[in-house]
């Protein structure tokens, strides 16, 4: 009987396996089917994942990888801006799918750009704020960018000008300048995040921008203004009386 019983088992395998396979393929087809009927904004932030994870693998159940990557970086978006070698840390994360998700981060940056490229930004405010949130907000070091504009203030080019630390980033005014040169930008606008989530702008931020804005004004280049990123909160040096 125990052989009987044995074999029985290793012939109940394969068909184990098919069954299991066509589970997910019918999972997979209602979540397409779900898609196309109700829109992909019916889907939660981990349902997204795990339809972005199936570009990754043709056949494997991606719900337990989208699970473990959203409980290491708190939401898709967190999944989409981590670094490369964070997300290698996570079990089963293979090049396959770290490719997929950069794809879909840089798809996602180029939308949120194409909003506020070529328009004029200042009647544009909310969408400017939403790419920089975008651009800024789960970087783990702070970066320093900058947003040229046309006479009509269109945005015609962005530059990151420098990478610091979790808590500085140095700049320097001419680099400022050069950069506004370049492009032959007639106003600017700087940004910078603070990884940390504090909003406020420390006395080193208030200070460089008042040196960028006296050196951009010899210039003839308006300096509208310079926002800092901190979680999800964009706040305005000119809001705020700085500018």
């Amino acid at each position: 009987m125990g052989t009987t019983d044995s074999h029985d088992a290793e012939n109940r395998k394969p068909h184990q396996r098919i069954d299991k396979d066509l589970g997910k393929a019918g999972h997979r087809k209602r979540m397409r089917a779900r898609i196309l009927d109700k829109g992909a904004d019916s889907l939660t932030e981990l349902e997204l994942l795990e339809v972005m994870l199936y570009a990754g693998n043709a056949r494997r159940d991606t719900k337990p990888l989208a699970k473990n990557l959203i409980k290491k970086f708190k939401s898709l978006s967190g999944v989409l801006r981590a670094e490369t070698h964070a997300l290698r840390t996570v079990d089963d994360m293979g090049d396959a799918y770290i490719a997929t998700i950069k794809l879909f981060e840089a798809v996602g940056m180029h939308v949120a750009h194409s909003r506020i490229k070529d328009q004029p930004i200042l009647t544009n405010w909310v969408q400017v704020q939403e790419y920089c949130i975008n651009r800024l907000a789960h970087q783990p070091i702070e970066h320093f960018v900058i947003l040229c504009l046309d006479n009509q203030n269109r945005l015609i080019a962005e530059e990151t000008l420098s990478k610091g630390t979790v808590d500085q980033t140095s700049v320097y005014v001419r680099e400022v300048v050069n950069v506004a040169l370049k492009h032959h930008a007639q106003s600017t606008i700087m940004l910078h995040n603070h990884p940390s989530g504090e909003a406020e702008p420390s006395p080193a931020d208030i200070e460089m921008t008042a040196a960028i804005q006296d050196a951009l004004n010899i210039m003839s280049i308006t300096l509208h203004d310079h926002l800092i990123v901190a979680g999800k909160q964009c706040v305005s040096l000119k809001n705020l009386g700085y500018l």
